[in-house]
């Protein structure tokens, strides 16, 4: 006993429990019944002998024909083992255990917990009714699935607009109201802007406009915060295209943007005498590809596109000629040279890659033409006849051998195999002659000679004119 507790304490709290006396088993049931919702009375094989009801709507769920009745046989097939937890003690003591009885208005959920009664081995089993609790949960869970749905339609409609964004012909631009920073830029608008690939989220807008028409921009996107103005305002981008810059505000995250489009200004009579050329460039039996002077393409046919296979011509815009046209490291250059050297190519014989890797043979001629102190390389691309190369390929090389086969049982094998040596080699100065349009510094990179190495070999196989340099 505590020594701060006193006898006489310990008489006055123990006074209200021995003032009960003994509970009748009547009573008992009763006080169970009042403080849970069905108390059931088994007896020791389980079977149920008496029922009390907390609330009157339970015995609309024919609770009564549980009596004399195994309590097992009233709950579902897949919870009777939980069932022989609670009355053989299998659970934990003191743990509740919830179990669905079959009634004729569908499942009743109800948690049971199980109390010996007495020596003869009798059970009191108390529930609490749990259909609201499980209807929350059915409210939740339908709740959370709706939410799942407008999380994938949300999804849906990014990807669609995602898609929108970037495919558009239009130039656009989404700038934060506020700080008049940079949030979104499709691929059209970074071209016409000349930024490529580089990050330009988080950037000003006026970083994508020339210095001279910084404030116009700065202006024309004030006054559209401001007062909803939406007539156009004209300006120079950083590379100097002109353009009409229109915007709209939109509100999204309790944030405003601008919504700003870009279009290129370009006089009348340009579209107009464009457009039958662009018709006739379509209609070329012969690919057509546009570059700017750094081989990047600007354009490009409908038979280009088939070589290259690609879709749309979007794909192909801004990418280097070298990822589809020639062998890597050795013909484009060639072509740039003679392009820069004379201004024109013809018949250049190369290769077009395709981007599922297919490869395939063709000529190609070029030409440079200067506008506005720009430089732009036009390259009509023709596909080449396998068949008719390798026609001339054997009617010239089986002779050879034949010759060379002849001379076994006459010379040495080296003189034979010095023989073959001489006659490949002359081939392969041949070949690269041919190729380079009988540019002399260009077959001796091909063939990874110096200049004054494919001189001495010219001369002692007895090609070409040595007095020039035929370059």
């Amino acid at each position: 006993m505590d020594a701060r507790t006193s006898p006489a304490d310990d008489r006055t709290r123990r006074e209200p429990l021995s003032a009960l006396g003994t509970l009748s088993s009547d009573a008992a049931v009763r006080a169970l019944a009042a403080a849970s919702d069905v108390t059931l009375i088994l007896d020791s094989k389980g079977v149920v002998r008496d029922i009390a009801l907390g609330s009157k709507d339970l015995a609309d769920h024919g609770l009564e024909n549980w009596l004399n009745r195994p309590w097992a046989e009233t709950v579902l097939a897949e919870n009777r083992n939980k069932i022989d937890e609670l009355l053989h003690g299998g659970g934990a003591p003191g743990r509740w255990r919830q179990v669905n009885h079959p009634s004729l208005s569908g499942d009743l959920p109800i948690r049971y917990l199980a109390l010996p009664a007495g020596d003869d081995g009798r059970i009191v089993a108390v529930g609490r009714d749990m259909r609201a609790a499980a209807a929350l949960q059915q409210r939740l869970l339908r709740a959370q699935q709706a939410m799942e749905r407008d999380s994938l339609r949300l999804r849906q409609l990014e990807a669609r607009y995602r898609l929108l964004f970037d495919t558009a012909h239009e130039p656009i631009v989404v700038v934060d109201a506020a700080t008049r920073r940079i949030t979104e830029a499709n691929p059209a608008a970074r071209r016409m802007a000349g930024i490529g690939t580089e990050m330009v989220e988080g950037q000003p807008f006026t970083t994508l406009v020339h210095n001279d028409d910084r404030e116009a921009a700065v202006a024309l996107l004030g006054a559209v915060a401001a007062a909803e103005q939406r007539h156009p305002g004209r300006v120079r981008l950083a590379g100097g295209q002109a353009c009409l810059i229109s915007a709209s505000m939109f509100r999204q995250d309790r944030g405003s943007y601008l919504l700003i489009r870009l279009r290129p200004l370009e006089p009348m009579t340009d579209v107009v005498a464009e457009r039958p050329l662009v018709e006739v460039l379509e209609r070329m039996p012969d690919a057509f590809v546009l570059t700017d002077a750094a081989l990047n393409i600007l354009a490009g046919n409908g038979l280009f596109l088939d070589l290259v296979q690609q879709a749309r011509r979007d794909d192909v815009r801004g990418q280097p000629l070298a990822r589809y046209l020639g062998r890597p490291g050795i013909d484009l250059g060639l072509l740039a040279a003679q392009l820069k050297e004379h201004g024109a190519v013809r018949n250049f014989a190369t290769i077009v890659r395709a981007t599922d890797g297919h490869e395939e043979d063709v000529e190609v001629s070029a030409v440079t033409s200067e506008e506005g102190g720009e430089s732009r390389h036009g390259f009509s691309i023709r596909r080449t006849s396998k068949v008719r190369a390798d026609t001339n390929d054997n009617r010239q090389l089986p002779r050879s051998v034949e010759q060379l086969t002849e001379l076994v049982g006459r010379v040495s094998l080296k003189e034979i195999v010095r023989e073959s040596t001489d006659l490949i080699e002359r081939l392969c100065i041949e070949a690269a002659l041919t190729y380079t349009s009988d540019n002399r510094a260009s077959a001796a990179e091909i063939l990874g000679l110096s200049r004054q190495s494919l001189y001495s070999k010219l001369h002692r196989h007895g090609l070409g004119n040595l007095v020039g340099d035929g370059d």
